[in-house]
């Protein structure tokens, strides 16, 4: 509980100081290419909107964007989401934590539109889908709405390694998994 409400802090913290004035001067010229070293805004024909902050004609800083329901707000880096952001797809999935190159890296927290969160290590493939349920990669903590929880060791999306599945009634498996199957308790 403590690690989802540092990653929500982080997530505000980004909002609010993309949402903040920037202190770089604002973008002169119609020019996207040109605009270095400011803040400006950017939309394309096809509905994409980028608000924040430019180094070399590429988003580079703190930056929000937006498309068809979508929006990220964070960190970008030669033009790619970098560093620690927040993305909130159309149909209410969201996705809190960090970023390289555009995709999930590292540590972060997705929580389901249905309820169900997990915190963990990733190792997304596509930025701009949903999880597909075959990207939680690594070690981490799957909270189901209904009250069950599995802590342990994730491959392509299934309980991979050493894990324990705790029940809402309070029944525990624990051991190794192996695709989403207990095959050694202990």
């Amino acid at each position: 509980m403590k690690k989802l409400s540092l990653y929500m802090f982080l997530g505000l913290l980004v909002c609010g100081l993309v949402q903040a004035e920037s202190s770089l001067p604002k973008c002169k010229g119609k020019k996207m290419n040109k605009w270095s070293n400011c803040h400006g805004t950017k939309e394309s024909l096809y509905g994409h909107k980028y608000v924040g902050e430019f180094l070399n004609g590429e988003f580079h800083g703190q930056g929000m964007f937006t498309h068809k329901g979508r929006k990220y707000v964070g960190q970008y880096k030669n033009h790619k989401r970098h560093g620690q952001g927040t993305y909130t797809y159309a149909n209410g999935d969201k996705y809190v934590g960090e970023w390289k190159d555009h995709k999930y890296y590292g540590k972060g927290t997705y929580i389901y539109s249905n309820g169900d969160q997990y915190m963990g290590e990733w190792g997304k493939k596509k930025y701009h889908t949903p999880d597909n349920l075959s990207e939680r990669d690594g070690y981490g903590t799957y909270t189901y709405a209904n009250g069950d929880q599995y802590v342990g060791e994730w491959k392509k999306g299934n309980k991979h390694g050493q894990g324990t599945y705790t029940f809402a009634n309070g029944t525990v498996d624990k051991g190794i998994w192996k695709n989403n199957q207990l095959i050694e308790p202990n």
